[in-house]
């Protein structure tokens, strides 16, 4: 069978999913290099995420979110996005063109405990947006980009990096 000529492991999930501690467990473990989209806008825009979502609002932090992914031009790379990358479907596109898309699932209690502090996280919402509300509006979109999902509950992140390893080489 072929390879699959996509060379990038692309991270999607909520906030607390374990995105960016899976990506660099994963990077290790397939001997790709690692990004986090999160700190590229952080590092861009010379200011933290929470910030941008206090000055400007959440709308303007997806734009500036689809900016940096579209200016993405990776090969061999996990990429660890932000829980609102899903919202860009040309964002989307561009990272499939040369990614595998994984959805790490993790149920909506587990995310609560691990995030606790949703005011200083940074999370790209409308402020009358309830984050249960938030959850089941991105379910929908990461569910329908991922081209591989990884049932999360009960697993630590070395799990979660094995079967995501798992899953990719049984698809190629």
């Amino acid at each position: 069978m072929q390879p699959d000529r996509r060379s990038n492991i692309v991270l999607i999930g909520m906030p607390g999913a374990g995105k960016s501690t899976v990506g660099v467990i994963l990077a290790k473990q397939t001997s790709r290099d690692f990004v986090d989209t999160d700190l590229l806008i952080q590092t861009a825009e010379r200011r933290p995420l929470q910030k941008i979502l206090d000055d400007d609002g959440h709308i303007v932090l997806r734009e500036i979110e689809e900016r940096i992914l579209l200016s993405l031009d990776l090969q061999n790379h996990v990429v660890a996005t932000g829980g609102s990358a899903a919202y860009s479907g040309k964002a989307m596109r561009h990272l499939k063109e040369n990614g595998v898309v994984v959805f790490l699932q993790v149920p909506f209690e587990e995310i609560v405990e691990r995030v606790r502090d949703f005011g200083t996280r940074g999370i790209a919402r409308a402020p009358e947006q309830s984050f249960a509300d938030l959850f089941e509006e991105r379910y929908v979109l990461y569910q329908k980009y991922a081209d591989v999902t990884i049932a999360c509950e009960g697993l630590d992140q070395e799990q979660v990096s094995q079967a995501i390893c798992r899953r990719i080489d049984s698809d190629t």
